[in-house]
């Protein structure tokens, strides 16, 4: 629904080895260009004013398409592995309830599973494999 069937042609028959997100905003400032001489828009500061926010988001665009084109190497997803596992680990003993033998006030409870280190450890393994 954002184009034409005609545009949608044009588009689809233009060959580029990479993506064709640059392409309505050609289309984009042709337009405004057209409309600052048909009268449409009044001013030339506003036609300006257009153009930067769109510029700024083509740029914002082509950033994306940065991140995109960039893998991440193999060795941050190993790091990242590592650290979850450690820290799991780490949190397994750290986090373990103090004994009710010895009488410590407020540690009534005694839990032998830690629960919530448990959820905290499979939400951030199920993070790590999104």
């Amino acid at each position: 629904g954002f184009m034409t069937r005609y545009e949608r042609k044009i588009f689809d028959d233009l060959k580029s080895p990479h993506l064709k997100y640059w392409v309505p905003f050609v289309w984009f400032g042709n337009l405004a260009s057209k409309a600052r001489k048909e009268g449409r828009i009044r001013d030339s500061v506003d036609l300006q004013t257009l153009m930067n926010e769109m510029n700024k988001y083509r740029s914002w665009c082509s950033l994306l398409f940065g991140y995109d084109w960039v893998g991440i190497p193999l060795v941050y997803t190993q790091v990242v592995t590592l650290a979850v596992y450690t820290f799991f680990f780490a949190c397994l003993i750290g986090r373990q309830f103090l004994d009710t033998d010895q009488g410590y006030q407020g540690h009534d409870l005694d839990l032998y599973i830690p629960i919530f280190t448990l959820l905290q450890f499979f939400f951030y393994a199920g993070w790590l494999k999104v």
